[in-house]
């Protein structure tokens, strides 16, 4: 007898998928280097003010009077910066804090049967337009997400308050649709996915966090310490053991993407093949520090 599926726990989890998705996403370009703005001869035109005011600061809340440029800058340099200072724990927070906001809205516009999809779902009619799985076809591309799923409802203030913060640059729709077409791909992977076995080691895991941030309110994905592309390279050369390959640690989704964007997969390989390798990288310890002052309300 199939259980029947729970709408509300459906969306609630749901909601908290497609926020860290997306909350990868952006902790990617916030921790990657800003590049400088180029000097314009002369400005031709300006960008219009927001309709609302409290739209563009109800994200992030700037208590010393900095403008959106400024507060884009303080949010990479935080990204960066080992210390431990208020100001980078602030930092943090007020991403956590903007990063949930951002979620919120972008998910409240998607399509209800998207909002409460489960594995089950995935492959059963809707209504008149068929399976799901043949109307979001995966990977979902930029013109899937501003033609059928997302953009049409969603409130202008979501791009203005992502452009006003850096993390969209030329602010446009085409330009948010780039950004949320491998969130909702991830979204729809994850919730569609058939159920894995029973896990006590992943179940551990989950419960001791990410072995660089320590979050254990975020999920986790194994990272190959010897990346699965060079094994045969591995072996051959002599760098490690054949019973050494499927050696690998419990990553959040964040610093996951962190450690590919390091190094290389030879040079993790050949270097950086245990997480106290890893942690003796201080690119990878200033990170680690960061992220793990980001918080969801409640957490």
């Amino acid at each position: 007898m199939a259980v029947e599926s729970d709408p509300e726990q459906d969306y609630q989890k749901n909601f908290d998928v497609f926020r860290d998705c997306l909350a990868t996403i952006l902790i990617e370009k916030v921790s990657q280097p800003q590049p400088k703005a180029r000097r314009r001869a002369k400005a031709t035109s300006s960008r219009p003010a927001p309709a609302s005011a409290a739209a563009a600061t109800r994200p992030i809340t700037v208590v010393d009077g900095t403008s959106g440029s400024s507060k884009s800058e303080k949010l990479h340099s935080a990204a960066h910066d080992s210390t431990d200072s208020g100001d980078t724990a602030t930092t943090a927070e007020d991403l956590a804090d903007f990063i949930d906001y951002i979620a919120t809205e972008l998910y409240t516009s998607l399509p209800p049967d998207l909002q409460t999809l489960d594995h089950p779902l995935w492959k059963q009619d809707q209504k008149d337009d068929g399976p799901l799985q043949s109307r979001y076809a995966l990977p979902l591309t930029s013109h899937d997400v501003s033609s059928n799923i997302l953009l049409p409802n969603l409130d202008p203030s979501v791009a203005e308050s992502l452009h006003a913060y850096g993390l969209l640059p030329d602010g446009t729709a085409d330009d948010l649709s780039t950004l949320l077409a491998p969130a909702l791909t991830s979204l729809l992977e994850t919730v569609t996915a058939v159920p894995p076995p029973p896990s006590a080691s992943k179940q551990a895991a989950q419960e001791a966090g990410c072995e660089l941030c320590g979050r254990d309110w975020v999920p986790l994905t194994y990272h190959h310490l010897i990346p699965r592309f060079v094994h045969a390279k591995a072996v051959k050369r002599g760098w490690h053991k054949p019973e050494d390959l499927q050696n690998v640690a419990w990553l959040c989704a964040a610093c996951h993407r962190a450690v590919h964007r390091f190094a290389s997969h030879e040079d993790l390989a050949r270097y950086y093949y245990t997480v106290d390798r890893l942690l003796e990288q201080d690119e990878i310890v200033q990170f680690a520090k960061w992220v793990a002052k980001m918080r969801w309300k409640g957490r």
